[in-house]
């Protein structure tokens, strides 16, 4: 068995899923404030990529994280990629852990009652606490993992997020 451990994904995304869904509200500007994180932004066609590779060259027994090498951005970094791609100004207003956190479990309650997906689920909000950094060195070395700049996956995002009808504006 070989085991791929895809970082964040950006590109296409039908769900949205999570990651996706930062984007999606960033340009709805349904994101007035953000919680100081960081991600490991790579793009979903490397990842794909990776897949397969990992499947031929993979060595047994091993574990390769599918992410860039550039791609370690703190969220501020990554609203700021953002908003010189889109022109849309990017949230400057940094919201602290335990606030952010109080207002998750407010918002879990909410969802409960009104049967809507929470808007700062939970989960999310504790996963933001750890700055999700990785190293994919040993993927770029051992499969040939491509690396798509983290800037190019995001602008690709934007585009098939608004191609896709997501943006309301």
């Amino acid at each position: 068995m070989v085991i791929v451990n895809p970082a964040r994904p950006s590109g296409r995304d039908v769900k949205p899923t999570p990651t996706g869904k930062i984007i999606v509200d960033f340009l709805n500007r349904a994101m007035p404030a953000y919680i100081e994180t960081g991600l490991n932004w790579v793009h979903v066609r490397d990842v794909a990529v990776g897949h397969i590779l990992a499947a031929q060259k993979g060595r047994i027994g091993e574990r390769y994280i599918l992410g860039n090498s550039q791609g370690n951005w703190t969220m501020k970094e990554t609203f700021e990629v953002l908003e010189e791609i889109t022109g849309i100004r990017a949230p400057t207003f940094r919201v602290p852990y335990r606030v952010a956190l109080g207002a998750a479990y407010a918002n879990e309650a909410l969802s409960f009652f009104t049967r809507r997906e929470p808007k700062a689920p939970l989960a999310g909000v504790r996963m933001a606490k750890y700055k999700m950094f990785f190293d994919p060195a040993k993927a770029i070395r051992e499969l040939d993992l491509p690396q798509t700049p983290p800037r190019q996956a995001l602008a690709d995002a934007v585009e098939w997020f608004r191609k896709q009808g997501y943006v309301k504006h």
